[in-house]
């Protein structure tokens, strides 16, 4: 089959709907649909099931967090590409994956496209402030997650586990794992295919994310130039900030 389509769940019911029905409403059907859930106690495994998407796959049970789970998929899955598709998050449109699909046809090592924004009662509320760029490469990221990882779909023979070591930000890290090892990467246009819900994320966790975000970038790109980009990163979020006020 040519997609391992995989949503990690955990006590999920208040969110998960929205993304079973962007699944289920899908025109291009070539996909399995994997549901890595960690043990659940609410509805989750009960709205999977009243779904009833044609090719889902359930695992339920404890797990060491969110990349565990995300690595007993990569070990599971049979798909030729991986879309990891977060419990709240869903495909843009119901052509999102045929549109994927297209680009499948060109055998690249990853597919990835743009990114809109969404709040709890599903409107659209912008989109991501990084844009996905139509080159991409390995050292694109270094600016940043240039694309969200619900938009970045990889071949399944490249993607390594997720490096566990980190709590928050291990999606960084393994989509620049995953670029090292790419020879060509397709991108899908300029129409968002993943809507991406914000969940509001607590300032502790939004900074040691950041954290750990830095470490990666020293890592990869050496210390002194990510120190040095990074007060490019703080100009842009202070115009960012400067710009919301300006228009209130």
């Amino acid at each position: 089959m040519l997609f391992s389509i995989i949503t990690v769940t955990y006590n999920a019911a208040s969110v998960l709907p929205p993304t079973l029905k962007s699944v289920a409403e899908q025109s291009f059907r070539d996909f399995e649909y994997l549901v890595i859930d960690g043990a659940s106690s609410d509805d989750t495994l009960r709205l999977v099931d009243e779904a009833a998407i044609a090719g889902t796959v359930v695992w339920s049970e404890p797990d060491k967090g969110l990349y565990d789970a995300m690595n007993k998929a990569i070990d599971r899955a049979k798909g030729d590409y991986l879309i990891f598709l977060n419990a709240g998050d869903a495909f843009a449109s119901a052509e999102t994956l045929a549109c994927i699909a297209e680009k499948a046809q060109e055998r690249p090592d990853v597919i990835y496209g743009q990114t809109q924004l969404v709040d709890a009662d599903r409107n659209v509320v912008g989109m991501r402030h990084l844009t996905a760029p139509e080159h991409l490469d390995w050292e694109s990221f270094k600016d940043g997650m240039l694309v969200c990882h619900q938009a970045f779909i990889a071949r399944r023979e490249l993607c390594p586990h997720y490096d566990m070591s980190y709590r928050l930000s291990a999606d960084y890290d393994w989509c620049i794992k995953v670029l090292r090892k790419s020879g060509n990467c397709a991108c899908v246009g300029g129409t968002p295919i993943i809507s991406f819900l914000t969940d509001g994320l607590t300032t502790k966790n939004h900074k040691r994310s950041l954290k750990e975000r830095y470490r990666i970038m020293c890592h990869y790109y050496g210390t002194v130039p990510t120190m040095l980009r990074h007060v490019k990163f703080a100009l842009r979020h202070l115009g960012r900030k400067l710009g919301i006020k300006k228009n209130h």
